[in-house]
This record gives structure tokens, sequence and C-alpha cells, in this order.
């Protein structure tokens, strides 16, 4: 029997950039140490534990959804079809999944929500840093292109940096709309 699937995203609080969600199939037990929520851990760490799942894990997969889905549908949806899309894209196809928060995606397979999992299921955690690092290195991209936004320090968060740019600067393609500081600064910047 195949184990069971862990889920989680990166990238639902910003104000700019993609959401990212991972699905990762682990051994039972684990076979990688020190994974955990991936706030928890520094970048140098998330990095080497990302190689590492990516290595020996059953199987993983990152999916993402667009800013412009994100303002379509709205950040919880397009989440879960984050999510949906990491999961589909698993070969082989999990049995079920277990997925960080209260919400899961739809999906053929059974599925639970696990509040707080990222810090208590080995294969959520494995995702968490999957998803963290792939949005994490998506911002860079976006850094290198916008680099007077700072979204290497933020990530697109709304930090006073931040916030300062967009209403100096005004917001890019990159910026989530139906998010009200980035409306607000369209506004103040027409």
């Amino acid at each position: 029997m195949l184990p069971v699937c862990g889920v989680d995203e990166a990238g639902r609080g910003p104000l700019a950039g993609a959401v990212f969600a991972a699905a990762v199939m682990l051994e039972d037990p684990p076979p990688i140490q020190g994974l955990a929520d991936s706030k928890k851990l520094s970048a140098k760490r998330r990095e080497a534990l990302a190689e590492e799942i990516r290595r020996r894990a059953v199987c993983w997969a990152v999916a993402s959804a667009s800013v412009e889905e994100i303002d379509r549908l709205n950040i919880l949806q397009a989440t879960l079809l984050a999510m949906r899309r990491a999961v589909e894209a698993l070969d082989p196809q999990p049995a079920s999944i277990e997925v960080d928060g209260l919400h899961v995606p739809r999906v053929v397979m059974p599925a639970r929500a696990v509040v707080r999992g990222d810090a208590t299921v080995p294969a959520i955690s494995a995702a968490s840093i999957l998803a963290k690092v792939a949005r994490d290195a998506a911002m860079h991209e976006l850094h290198l292109a916008h680099p007077q936004y700072g979204f290497d320090r933020h990530k697109g968060y709304g930090t006073a940096l931040h916030l300062e740019a967009l209403r100096r600067l005004g917001p890019t393609p990159a910026h989530r709309q139906s998010f009200a500081p980035v409306r607000e600064a369209l506004k103040n910047n027409k």
C-alpha cells in the first residue's frame, strides 16, 4: 500500500507572486531527519532538506496558481487549485492525502485536513519545505526583474519596505490586484 501523501502551500499571504503547493509521499517511517514547518527553518536548512526530499521521496510534485488565477478565483480557491495540480502531477497517485490547515482540494482520493500538520506530519512538513523553496526561487526571479521592490528581502509580504515601494512605484504585473494594499496603490498611481 502506498504511503499517505502530504500537501502544503507557500505564499497565501503575500501581495505579489504566485501561490505554490507541493505534494510529497515519503516512506514510512520517513527516511529524512529534521523535517519541520518550513517557516521554522533557515533558508539554508530548507534548501538542504529540499534537495534530500527530492532525492529520497517516493514521489513529489510542486505546482502553482498564478497571480491572475488568484485575482480571478480568490486566494483560498487558487491555493486549492495549486494543491490539486500538485497532487495530480504525482506518479504514482496516492491512495489518500493529508493537507495542512482547514481546507482540502477537490481530488479523487480521500483527503483530510490536519491543523498544524506542517509541524506534526512528516510528509506535510516535506511538502511545506518544497513549496517554500519553490516560491522563494520564484520571488528571487521577480527580484531580478524588479529590484527596486526588494522582493529578495520580503518575498512579497506586506512589509513596510514593500508597502513604501508600492506607494512610490505602483504595482507590477506580479502584484495581486485583489489584495487591498495593491488596489490602494493602483488607485493612487493612476
